[in-house]
C-alpha cells in the first residue's frame, strides 16, 4: 500500500490555472471526488482512501479537506477555495496540493465541465 500527504502551507500566490509543475490540472475547471475514493475526517484533516489504486493519503488541513469536500458544489477549484475562505496569499498551496491529488485521481474533472 502507498500514502501520499497533500497540505497548503502558509505561503503563496493565487494562480490562474494550474501551479508550475502540475500537469493537466486546470483551477478553471469544476472537479469532484473520485467515486473510488473515500474521505474520512479526522482531528488533524482526513484520510483518503481510493478503493481501486489501495492508495491511502492524508490531507493534513481541515481548510483543504473543506475544500476537496464541496468540490462538486462550485462551478471551478477557485469558487470551491473562497467558499472555504482560504485566505489569497495560500491559495497557490492549496492549487498545489489539488494539483496532486488530481495527479492520484484522488479528485476528477466533472463530467458537466465544458
Amino acid at each position: 500500500m502507498s500514502t501520499t500527504a497533500a497540505g497548503a502551507g502558509p505561503q503563496g500566490q493565487i494562480s490562474g490555472s494550474a501551479p508550475a509543475g502540475v500537469g493537466d490540472f486546470d483551477a478553471g475547471r469544476p472537479y469532484r471526488i473520485s467515486g473510488s475514493v473515500s474521505v474520512r475526517p479526522e482531528s488533524f484533516g482526513a484520510l483518503v482512501y481510493d478503493f481501486h489504486t489501495r492508495r491511502l493519503s492524508f490531507l493534513k488541513t481541515r481548510p483543504l479537506v473543506r475544500v476537496v469536500e464541496s468540490l462538486a458544489d462550485h462551478p471551478d477549484v477557485h469558487g470551491a477555495l473562497e467558499a472555504a475562505e482560504v485566505p489569497a496569499h495560500q491559495r497557490e498551496q492549496y492549487l498545489k496540493a489539488l494539483a496532486g491529488l488530481a495527479q492520484a485521481g484522488t479528485i476528477k474533472p466533472r463530467e458537466d465541465a465544458p
